[in-house]
């Protein structure tokens, strides 16, 4: 099989596509046959060896994919060859195949494409799981988002709006802000061209946004505590400025705020059972045609250090997905 092997940690620049031994099931497995794997920021960092799990050199990144059923390991039940799945795959996704435990596959209906399927995964999963199980977010209240045009931001203003919220995107460009609005956006602002404290007190009339979503980290994180309401949550999503903030003590005590963190990938190992009613409750959404992932660019499996230079570089909007076909 043809695969694209990270062997250095220089980034984008040290993968290389490679012809490898096509894997086997071990048991409980199966392998699948990817056809496309949605590209994720932490996919950017892992080639750098700035992620918080460094897997051994030479590895095969990429994390969720969507493909058919090659094979079955011992004891597989539950999927059956020929079927489609969707799966999170922690390494090895771009890849022509690629050997997964069978409990983290999810049987993809046929209204559903193995592109859209391979971009919403991890993107849809963790907005979810940290605007419902971590945020607790209610109907009524307002969310900040910040990075809205990104991939889990575009699907955070989504599932934002469908819960209720009012949704406040920030981004960086018109035609970023557009497609917030298209996805739930009720305002939108150009951080570039104003300032987002400001303009959200004067949309929330003083009083801040109840839930703030924060992919940015940085001077991001510590402007959106100017904006917060009382008792907000602040979910700390990721880092993508560079900088990890601190946030002060002092002024989370004064205004009762929380600072949540959401690391999605540790679910998968630490509560299996929240991440297993998250994902059934996102594909249920989107069978009924209420989630609509936006994949603005797909690369062929050779390009795949390409696409993540539109991550890092921030030329992309919504999801970047790598196909093998």
């Amino acid at each position: 099989m043809k695969a694209i092997l990270c062997a250095e940690l220089t980034g984008p620049d040290g993968l290389l596509l490679v012809d490898l031994p096509d894997p086997t099931p071990g048991a409980g497995q199966v392998v699948v046959g990817v056809r496309a794997c949605g590209v994720n920021f932490a996919d950017t960092l892992i080639v750098q060896g700035k992620y918080q799990e460094k897997p051994p050199l030479p590895f095969i990144p990429g994390g969720e994919i969507a493909g058919d059923v090659l094979a079955l390991g011992d004891g597989v039940t539950n999927l059956r060859v020929g079927q489609r799945v969707a799966a999170l795959c922690e390494l090895g996704g771009f890849a022509e195949q690629v050997a997964v435990e069978a409990a983290r596959c999810v049987p993809l209906p046929d209204s559903i494409g193995y592109e859209s399927a391979a971009g919403f995964l991890i993107a849809y999963g963790t907005s979810h799981i940290a605007l419902t199980h971590r945020a607790n977010l209610k109907a009524g209240e307002t969310l900040l988002v910040h990075g809205a045009a990104g991939g889990v931001g575009l699907a955070a203003v989504e599932i934002g709006a469908l819960l209720g919220a009012t949704v406040i995107a920030t981004a960086s460009s018109p035609e970023k802000l557009a497609l917030a609005r298209q996805y739930g956006a009720a305002h939108t602002i150009d951080y570039t061209q104003e300032d987002f404290v400001e303009r959200v007190k004067a949309i929330t009339g003083g009083r801040g946004a109840d839930v703030i979503y924060d992919p940015v980290g940085g001077d991001v994180f510590d402007r959106s505590l100017r904006c917060i309401a009382w008792e907000g949550r602040l979910l700390v999503i990721g880092f993508a400025s560079g900088r990890i903030p601190q946030p002060p003590a002092g002024l989370l005590l004064v205004k009762n705020i929380s600072v949540v963190g959401l690391y999605w990938g540790a679910y998968a190992k630490r509560d299996p059972q929240t991440l297993t009613d998250s994902l059934a409750q996102l594909f249920a959404w989107q069978a009924a045609g209420q989630l609509k992932p936006h994949i603005s660019t797909t690369f062929p499996l050779a390009e795949t250090g390409d696409a993540l230079r539109a991550l890092m570089e921030r030329r992309s909007m919504g999801k970047v997905v790598v196909v093998t076909r």
